[in-house]
């Protein structure tokens, strides 16, 4: 389930790529346009959605996880009616480069899954809330869109959300992985410890980026490198913790996004050994 919250990524990208001056020219709502789509019940007693963000010519926008530079979508539903819990798919995101920086994201614009469970499976639901979001092309804006969608329970299925659930990445098991060890060292900056990974997967194509999610909210992960070694694909990177202070990492936690130019696969956890 998504739970809203300020990860420390967005909050370093944010100090490290500010807004240009010239962003104050650019209105949020000439560049992006957010619609909530109605997918229509899934059998299981929820409801399928998803949030629709359409992007002017050039301008792209960020995954859950941006990279160098960057502030993901973070969604404040609190003010929605009956709603139980909100679970997110993300469809694989592109490798883009901003300024020089590596930044993880969509161009163009994004199709957000969501499957919505009510808090009482009689009544309707209402979506209420906003996305506060960062959007760049020359210049980098953050912006703040809100919604209000009464959802259908008896819409149709929407090709649009089919399409964006098929753009998943794979799971560990779909792709071939067979294992994922990892080994934690401290560096001698307070507060970060090295990160070494060792993932026996085939090839997922092309040029791999690694991406690392720590699983805490007061931990930040940078990747500082990924190669392949034959059935193997090894990613390095650094993990800090927000109070530059010591830290307890769960292995079982964290999380590696590895995207390919022909699929991305999702894998949770690694063991030491």
């Amino acid at each position: 389930m998504f739970k809203p919250g300020l990860a420390l990524a967005a909050l370093c990208a944010t100090l490290l790529f500010p807004p240009l001056p010239s962003a104050a020219q650019t209105r949020v709502a000439d560049v992006i346009r957010l619609d909530i789509l109605d997918g229509g019940p899934t059998g299981r007693g929820t409801l399928l959605a998803a949030v629709r963000l359409t992007l002017a010519d050039g301008w792209k926008t960020y995954w859950r996880a941006p990279g160098d530079a960057g502030i993901p979508p973070r969604f404040d539903w609190r003010r929605s009616r009956n709603l139980g819990g909100v679970s997110i798919t993300w469809p694989a995101p592109e490798v883009l480069d901003q300024a020089g920086m590596q930044v993880i994201g969509y161009r163009g614009g994004l199709v957000l899954p969501l499957e919505v469970t009510p808090a009482q499976p009689d009544r309707p639901v209402r979506l209420r809330g906003r996305v506060e979001l960062g959007i760049c092309r020359d210049i980098c804006i953050p912006g703040t869109l809100k919604f209000d969608h009464q959802l259908d329970p008896q819409a149709p299925r929407s090709p649009a959300i089919a399409a964006a659930l098929a753009r998943r990445p794979y799971s560990a098991a779909e792709a071939g992985v067979t294992g994922a060890t990892c080994q934690l060292a401290p560096t001698a900056q307070a507060g970060t410890m090295r990160l070494d990974a060792r993932i026996a997967m085939p090839p997922a194509g092309g040029h791999e980026v690694a991406v690392i999610e720590p699983g805490a909210p007061h931990l930040w992960a940078v990747v500082t490198g990924t190669r392949r070694d034959g059935d193997h694909l090894e990613v390095t990177g650094n993990i800090a913790s927000a109070s530059g202070g010591a830290f307890a990492l769960d292995r079982s936690a964290l999380r590696f996004t590895v995207l390919g130019r022909d699929h991305a696969v999702d894998i949770r956890g690694c063991t030491s050994r």
